[in-house]
């Protein structure tokens, strides 16, 4: 395989990382910002009881850290095929 062709698999995994912490981040700071916003309602019940959940945070944030995984392998696999391709 020529270099480019390793830089281009290695650069897809290195934005698929980069989107994943990004992803990580944007979950939490919604999370704080709607768990802040609940808290100073005169009615907090669903902040006290956390019923009805609320998943799309939790899917951010899982979201990113399945685009890490995928990222970090798809480096792997780059770094491997130069290394000893």
């Amino acid at each position: 395989m020529p270099l480019t062709e390793f830089v281009i698999l290695m650069s897809i995994g290195g934005l698929f990382a980069l989107l994943g912490i990004v992803m990580i981040f944007l979950g939490k700071r919604e999370e704080k910002k709607y768990y802040n916003s609940i808290s100073s309602r005169p009615d907090a019940r669903e902040f006290l009881e956390g019923w009805p959940k609320r998943p799309q945070f939790g899917s951010l944030q899982a979201g990113g850290w399945i685009s890490i995984l995928i990222g970090v392998i798809i480096l792997i696999i780059g770094g491997a095929f130069r290394a000893f391709g």
